[in-house]
């Protein structure tokens, strides 16, 4: 973000962490040791800053794949810059759309393969035969990892919400005769490192938007998508180019969306909510806000 306009917007400092989630980072720690390997849901929108820097330490000592969802939102070509930057760093992981079927396939095989290369490594004379796998999954709020579970067990196993932080306890699901999951409440790290994270984290819905109102969301991803020059953003409203300030572009789609409360005043609430349900749905084309760091 370089413009003057997007530099306000991103001094506001956004955060969210209710009691619950210190005791469930507490507990995913004590429930580590149960499991194979854990499964960490990601939006590969935002790759690092949809991580908990608060359990990466611990991750490293136990079998780990980054699962980057919501791949089929994101800007391809950046997508590329990532996964040399993952390939580089040695932690594996993969990218899906969690409604693909064949993209949670690829995730199951890929567990099993890690967990099974662990156990010859520490074993190498023991014969390889496939036993009951135990994973963990864990990630930010509304990463996909409630739907991803129901994928992978063929139905309804754990419930979906609009709202981010619906799940607050840990519960293990039988899969089948050979998968156990830990499904564990969405966890946010205690603090953020800037704070234009809690804008993209607030954009992506990983922070309800009862906690942040959606005016700063909604302004960022105008900004955003101005400082782009997005022509998806622009067909979206009708717009015919984007060089009016953010708050010249809101009144514009509040005239075009009839967002006109009485006395042709704009509603700007509703403004700012259908900005963000749209960007949500895709509607503003794929996009990444994260970029990989510069590898030396």
């Amino acid at each position: 973000m370089k413009n003057d306009e997007s530099e306000q917007i991103s001094k506001s400092k956004i955060n969210w962490y209710p009691g619950h989630m210190a005791r469930a980072i507490r507990e995913i720690k004590e429930k580590l040791k149960l499991v194979d390997i854990v499964l960490e849901i990601r939006d590969a929108r935002v790759p690092l800053v949809s991580g908990n820097p608060v359990l990466s330490e611990t991750l490293r000592q136990k079998s780990h794949l980054i699962v980057l969802n919501k791949y089929n939102l994101a800007d391809q070509k950046i997508i590329q810059q990532w996964d040399t930057w993952f390939k580089k760093e040695g932690t594996p992981f993969i990218f899906i759309d969690c409604f693909d079927k064949s993209s949670i396939k690829k995730v199951l095989s890929q567990a099993r393969s890690i967990v099974e290369a662990k156990r010859k490594a520490s074993n190498p004379d023991t014969p390889s035969q496939k036993s009951k796998l135990k994973m963990m999954v864990i990630g930010l709020p509304n990463t996909g990892k409630s739907t991803i579970i129901n994928q992978l067990a063929n139905r309804t196993a754990t419930k979906t919400a609009d709202r981010p932080g619906q799940t607050q306890v840990q519960q293990w699901i039988v899969i089948d005769k050979d998968l156990d999951l830990l499904d564990t409440p969405g966890v946010m790290p205690p603090s953020l490192e800037k704070e234009e994270h809690g804008l993209w984290l607030s954009a992506i819905h990983a922070i309800p938007d009862d906690i942040v109102g959606e005016e700063l969301p909604a302004r960022f991803l105008i900004s955003f998508f101005k400082e782009k020059n997005s022509i998806e953003f622009m067909n979206r409203y009708k717009l015919s180019s984007l060089e009016n300030s953010v708050d010249e572009i809101l009144e514009q789609i509040a005239i075009l969306r009839g967002c006109i409360r009485q006395k042709g005043l704009s509603d700007l609430e509703r403004v700012y909510k259908l900005i963000l349900i749209d960007f949500r749905k895709g509607d503003f084309g794929k996009c990444c806000f994260d970029l990989p760091p510069k590898i030396n």
